[in-house]
């Protein structure tokens, strides 16, 4: 019997987050494992009357792609790619897997050889994005690999997923709205703001907002979603953070994270295990030291840790800190191949300050 939730959740990403309209280029990828979401989304784009390009992969592939590629194949994009990626109206990007941890043995200089190749194509997503020429959305499938992961049953995982988006309601679509509706209230507020102060355990940092745009992310681009960010003015971020999560980026794990920043750049990267793939990520290339993203969740139906991003990132009364390419349509500058988020649980003995006022204790605004 099929599950309800996986059509419901096919509508939403095709008719709120996507938008998506007749005649438009909708590209739809992601694993066979998420075959059931992958199908669902074809039918209600087919319905809309948009064409369709439908891809899907399969066990191992990427793990045999970063083991036998020499370094031209890393650095190799194919021209059908550069073609989708400056022509597509819209991408559908399904997240899940067979085993998040295929990469966790790959040297990390080859992840950041094909990265770093593929910066332009990364560059251009986010630059139509940014002038509303494209529209994309990714989003997860419940697969038994990320509900190890995070440690829950594969039943009770797939209850977590659709309670985040909302998909187990009647009307998730209205849901969304009145979330976009609460976070523009929020918006206002933080748009007004020059500098925003961080303190906590073994955390004191400071960014330089003035004159960059906060975006409420509302179910548009990630879902589900919860959050609001900004790009920080880059040169000016100043002080140490702790992220009291792991950072996990391609499926390996960091712990214990601290960093520390001068005139916006990294300038010391510690971790109880794996220092030395943070460090290969933060050589990525130039911008890769610098701080992209600075933003809150808001979601608080995601309460829990899963050491997947996409829902971690959105936990209300959290913050995260992303150092690598900044984000076009906040006004920021920084170019990188990487982006990566990492998360600091602020929702206990943390005080956010906005100019100098305390705006949030605990996890909680207090404006």
């Amino acid at each position: 019997m099929a599950d309800p939730r996986i059509e419901k959740l096919a509508q939403v990403l095709i008719h709120y987050s996507l938008r998506l309209k007749k005649d438009e280029w909708v590209i739809i990828s992601g694993p066979a494992v998420a075959e059931e979401l992958l199908k669902a989304s074809l039918v209600e784009a087919l319905k809309v009357g948009a064409f369709v390009t439908l891809r899907s992969g399969i066990p191992d592939a990427t793990y045999l792609y970063y083991r036998y590629a020499g370094p031209a194949q890393l650095r190799f994009i194919a021209p059908s790619e550069r073609l989708e990626m400056a022509k597509a109206d819209a991408l559908l990007i399904v997240w899940g897997g067979w085993n998040t941890k295929e990469l966790t043995h790959i040297d990390p200089k080859r992840l950041a050889l094909s990265r770093a190749a593929r910066r332009p194509l990364f560059e251009l997503m986010l630059s139509r994005a940014a002038k509303g020429e494209l529209r994309w959305v990714g989003t997860q499938f419940p697969t038994a690999a990320s509900a190890q992961d995070a440690e829950m049953a594969l039943v009770e995982y797939e209850e977590f997923v659709y309670r985040a988006g909302m998909v187990d309601r009647k009307n998730p679509i209205a849901a969304w709205q009145r979330v976009s509706a609460r976070q523009r209230r929020l918006v206002r507020f933080l748009n007004r703001l020059s500098e925003i102060r961080i303190v906590g355990p073994d955390t004191d940092i400071k960014f330089v907002t003035k004159g960059r745009k906060w975006v409420n992310c509302d179910g548009h681009v990630n879902f589900p979603d919860g959050e609001v960010f900004t790009s920080p003015i880059e040169n000016l971020t100043e002080g140490t953070i702790r992220y009291t999560y792991p950072a996990v980026y391609g499926g390996r794990e960091v712990e214990n994270v601290r960093l520390e920043f001068k005139q916006g750049r990294v300038v010391s990267a510690q971790a109880d295990k794996g220092a030395d793939y943070l460090n290969a990520m933060l050589n990525t290339d130039n911008g890769a030291r610098y701080v992209g993203e600075l933003s809150f969740g808001t979601n608080y139906s995601i309460k829990r840790f899963t050491k997947n991003t996409l829902f971690d990132e959105k936990i209300g009364g959290t913050m995260h800190v992303a150092v690598g390419a900044a984000l076009p349509e906040t006004g920021g500058r920084n170019k990188s191949a990487l982006h990566w988020d990492m998360v600091c649980d602020t929702r206990k003995g943390f005080i956010v300050y906005g100019d100098g006022k305390p705006i949030m204790k605990n996890g909680r605004f207090v404006r």
